[in-house]
């Protein structure tokens, strides 16, 4: 018996096949259970390798799992290759927690782009929120070093892309800057999600479509919602690798449609926790992401981007 076709591969779709590497809980969506079902609901094939295996996440008073190494993450890309089913459109990283695992990250990039050498790799680069590593700090360099070079999109927090390039960022025009020089080490796409600026939230992207053209950037402002969740930067970047793919020329507007789903998904999450009776200030929330799906489909774009001249 011939082993049959694999569909996702002899008939593949118009959006892509994505392989995404990072976290997963049994209970709640963060990670790949963040990542994984929007990418679906868009039209990705998306194929999960599990960096963690935890039974809830980590804000909780207590977790058991399972971690994964590089040596174990590399006999799963053996095995695929071994059947002939590394062909990815897309590689998407997460959260990644040590030097060792990040390493064998590069070198799947590497087998992945002699495969199919215009693989598009989407980096979210954890590392850290609001002044705080939550990873050793010399992950900072094995990003900023080998990992951004490699990269097609990044999607660092401000915390984050302070770190990556050295620059404080106090002003529109620092975000502005520090995704120039993220675009010089690699990525010609690039998204600060979240910068606080004067009391504002706002998400700066960049894009540069020919080395050494100037890019185009922009803004949107972003309401600011009184409550942390967990699983957002997840999301986030996972709807911004799908809809950067649908409109590749456009990544104002990829932005403004991950942001819109973003926003409706927060705002369900926190009424639903109001209805439940619990005081959504207390502590993290669990996203309501399958509540969300039409919003995740068609989302209603509110906040619109404003380019920079």
């Amino acid at each position: 018996m011939s082993t049959p076709p694999v569909l996702s591969l002899a008939l593949p779709s118009d959006t892509g096949r994505v392989l995404s590497i990072q976290s997963h809980t049994v209970q709640g969506y963060v990670g790949n259970k963040s990542a994984v079902f929007p990418l679906q609901l868009l039209g990705y094939d998306v194929d999960p390798i599990n960096s963690v295996q935890f039974s809830n996440h980590t804000g909780y008073p207590t977790f058991k799992g399972q971690v994964l190494n590089g040596e174990q993450l590399w006999e799963l890309i053996e095995g695929l290759e071994a059947n002939d089913l590394l062909f990815y459109t897309h590689l998407l990283t997460g959260y990644i927690g040590s030097v060792s695992f990040l390493n064998t990250i590069l070198e799947v990039i590497n087998k992945l782009r002699s495969v199919n050498p215009n693989l598009t790799y989407v980096c979210d680069p954890v590392m850290g929120d609001e002044g705080k590593l939550y990873v050793p700090e010399e992950l900072v360099h094995v990003y900023r070093e080998k990992v951004v070079p490699l990269a097609s999109m990044l999607t660092p927090n401000q915390f984050e892309a302070e770190k990556l390039t050295g620059l404080r960022i106090n002003s529109e025009e620092d975000g502005r800057e520090a995704c120039a020089i993220l675009h010089a080490a690699g990525p010609s796409k690039v998204v600060i999600t979240s910068i606080t600026i004067g009391g504002l939230l706002l998400l700066i992207g960049s894009h540069q479509k020919e080395k050494g053209q100037k890019p185009e950037q922009f803004k949107i402002l972003i309401d600011k919602i009184p409550a942390y969740f967990t699983g957002t930067g997840d999301l986030m970047t996972a709807l911004l690798l799908g809809w950067s793919n649908k409109y590749p020329d456009s990544l104002d507007k990829a932005a403004e449609l991950a942001v819109s789903t973003l926003q409706a998904l927060l705002r369900r999450t926190l009424g639903d926790y109001k209805r439940a009776g619990y005081d959504p200030t207390s502590s993290s929330l669990e996203i309501r992401l399958i509540q969300s799906q039409d919003d995740i489909r068609n989302p209603n774009v509110e906040l619109k981007a404003e380019r920079y001249s």
